[in-house]
């Protein structure tokens, strides 16, 4: 059925909520548990927030701190495997998925207006995504 839980995680609640109901499945499942952190690329009207990293080779400078800080979150997952990618974090977690992958993220509550500038991955894993996908809610319903 499945042969990996793959959590996308962007240091939100939302992910840790995430990665922990991802380890739950995975335990439970016997499959191997991996934690994915996506290093966006700018977009429009943000560039300028990147202007001091210099050249497009910033991701270099970001990626060490980027494992540095997941491997601090799968600390409590000591079978987890971690691996960090830059790019657009719905396309990169589904690229990363395969058919028989249970893709796991974390939904953040963004309003209107976030939801219209950032967009929402964990929608657009919903929709295009070839594998199942589990949504985390941020928090418990109230």
């Amino acid at each position: 059925m499945f042969n990996r839980v793959l959590v996308g995680i962007d240091f939100s609640p939302a992910s840790r909520r995430a990665l922990a109901r991802g380890a739950i499945l995975a335990q439970e499942l016997n499959l191997p548990l991996v934690a994915m952190h996506v290093v966006e690329n700018a977009k429009p009207p943000f560039y300028a927030a990147y202007a001091p990293l210099g050249d497009p080779g910033w991701f270099r400078e970001v990626e060490p701190m980027a494992h540095k800080k997941l491997t601090e979150w799968l600390a409590p997952y000591p079978s987890a495997r971690g691996m960090v990618a830059s790019g657009s974090p719905g396309e990169s977690l589904m690229a990363e998925a395969d058919p028989d992958t249970l893709l796991v993220v974390g939904q953040v509550g963004h309003n209107a207006l976030e939801h219209l500038l950032f967009g929402s991955t964990a929608n657009r894993v919903v929709h295009h995504a070839v594998c199942d996908v589990l949504v985390v809610r941020e928090s418990e319903p109230r």
